[in-house]
């Protein structure tokens, strides 16, 4: 326990800031930065763990009878490091899209709301597919509209009825 007659006791009480400016207090979301960082490197991760999970499968599935453990081995982990490098890049590319528009859309809108997650995924969906053409994209853009707000409106029922 600190002793209230210490002249560092008053100073810390006073001093004790979590922000450098006021304004940064009132905004409750991560900065666009921690956005791409997060989105980025999560996608990256699953995909890696994902993709390289199906290398493994297949690259079992793929094996001859009489081959040796070395060649066994290899083909396990070139179909891991191929599977897994592949996805791991689609989804981290999908999170740096996704991050972008999200912090465009909140900074255009002024408000933090289920929509502008709705509106980056559609977004993110529609440019990640926009090379394959129009009924491509348009239909990619549906699917990550329906993703992301299936997430955020999942996020807010576990906020309300799972106690954490």
């Amino acid at each position: 326990m600190e002793n209230p007659n210490n002249p560092k006791y008053d100073l810390n009480k006073i001093y004790d800031l979590d922000f450098l400016f006021q304004e940064e207090a009132g905004i409750q979301r991560r900065s666009w930065g921690e956005n791409v960082t997060y989105y980025a490197g999560s996608g990256y991760l699953t995909g890696i763990l994902l993709g390289g999970s199906r290398g493994i499968y297949e690259g079992i599935k793929s094996g001859e009878k009489g081959e040796s453990r070395k060649i066994r081995v290899s083909r396990i982990l070139n179909s891991t490091g191929a599977r897994g490098s592949k996805l791991g890049n689609s989804l981290a590319a999908l999170g740096l899209i996704y991050a972008g528009l999200e912090s465009g859309i909140v900074g255009y809108r002024n408000t933090d709301d289920v929509w502008n997650n709705v509106l980056a995924g559609l977004g993110t969906g529609a440019f990640y597919k926009v090379a394959s053409g129009p009924r491509t994209a348009v239909v990619a853009g549906v699917i990550g509209g329906l993703a992301a707000g299936a997430v955020a409106a999942g996020k807010h029922v576990v906020k309300r009825y799972v106690p954490i």
